[in-house]
């Protein structure tokens, strides 16, 4: 497997994450309930942690569609934006709406999170057929 093409979608993904959640902030901060300091920023945001962790994830997302595509033989933008769409639609945010709604969590969460993994993996995948 190609690094650069897994690399450069990762990157993608995790960027259009930051754009999702710069555009979100402020209804993400009260709907998830995490500690914020006296800015009303999240009291985290200076730990390398949550970062790594999204880039990694993202990095893993994007191996892993770029090996589904390779054997599905998705080659466009378009067939791999429509797929990574689907992917995120239809794997993802389903998951996260299961265990958010065991977990009492709000609806607005759900949508907001399960909108990152959905259009962030649609991002992800028209990427891939870019190389």
């Amino acid at each position: 497997m190609p690094i650069l093409p897994v690399v450069v979608a990762g990157i993608a993904g995790w960027a259009f994450g930051a754009i999702w959640y710069s555009i979100f902030a402020k209804p993400w901060i009260a709907a998830s309930g995490v500690r914020t300091d006296a800015d009303g920023k999240p009291a985290n945001r200076t730990s390398p942690a949550p970062y790594v962790i999204s880039i990694v994830s993202a990095l893993i997302v994007a191996a892993t569609m770029y090996y589904a595509f390779a054997m599905l033989e998705i080659t466009t933008v378009a067939k791999g934006f429509t797929s990574g769409l689907g992917i995120g639609a239809c794997f993802a945010a389903p998951w996260l709406a299961t265990n958010y709604g065991f977990a009492g969590r709000p609806m607005r969460l759900i949508l907001i999170d399960a909108g990152y993994a959905t259009f962030g993996s649609a991002v992800i995948g028209a990427v891939i057929p870019m190389f």
